[in-house]
């Protein structure tokens, strides 16, 4: 493209603050669905979207009008109740946001709600009713990887800073590094209510970070709390 027409040329893929979303609702990909994430209609909310800039002048096509219609299902299915409204999202109570971005302590009366999620969340992805047109992708670097697909958390929670760059390399799950990551693991079998994780929980509260640590206290008092007899 730049050797053709002698443009200047910068290329994203997720890895600087655009504004990739609006951008691609104006060139007619899709449309910000209630949950703002963007919505196809030949491939619903699957979408990894990449960023050209450049100074060549450029034809602009139609804007994509929204088709969620009187749909909720995004809204209704999250966890944590992430969206105060369609089209709004609270970042702050987002589970993608807070096993991925946030990098200390996660609030505590959020990690109830977040499950058996260690890296992300997709559910209000995955509840869309456009993803009826989308087929699965072949491309070698999105293909899901067969030991990842259903990973034992006390395995996981075992990963050590070497072990945990190892597994997960050319994954975007090393860039959050080991200690956020076992952090989410812990919070997982806090959540799970398998008493036979405890002692992999009690290892940990003697962990080197402290945001580990603390995530391995609560995992063994949340354990605990599980197993006590109801009154």
């Amino acid at each position: 493209m730049v050797s053709r027409f002698a443009c200047q040329v910068k290329v994203f893929v997720d890895t600087a603050p655009v504004m990739e979303k609006p951008l691609a609702q104006q060139s007619g990909i899709g449309w910000q669905g209630k949950h703002t994430n963007l919505v196809s209609l030949a491939h619903g909310s699957w979408l990894l979207l990449g960023e050209v800039y450049t100074d060549l002048e450029l034809h602009c096509g139609e804007a994509m009008p929204d088709h969620c219609g009187s749909c909720s299902r995004c809204l209704d299915v999250c966890p944590t109740k992430a969206f105060p409204a369609p089209y709004r999202l609270d970042a702050t109570r987002c589970i993608s946001y807070l096993t991925i971005e946030h990098r200390g302590p996660i609030p505590l009366e959020l990690r109830p709600m977040m499950g058996n999620h260690v890296y992300g969340c997709d559910d209000c992805l995955a509840v869309c009713p456009w993803n009826k047109f989308a087929k699965p992708a072949c491309h070698e670097k999105l293909v899901e990887r067969s030991d990842l697909a259903a990973p034992e958390l006390a395995e996981l929670a075992r990963l050590d800073d070497q072990a945990f760059r190892a597994k997960f390399a050319g994954s975007p799950i090393k860039r959050i590094g080991r200690n956020r990551f076992v952090r989410n693991v812990l919070i997982a079998i806090g959540n799970s209510g398998d008493r036979t994780l405890m002692p992999i929980a009690e290892i940990l509260r003697q962990d080197l970070d402290p945001v580990v640590a603390e995530a391995a206290d609560w995992a063994v008092q949340r354990l605990a709390a599980f197993c006590q007899p109801s009154s």
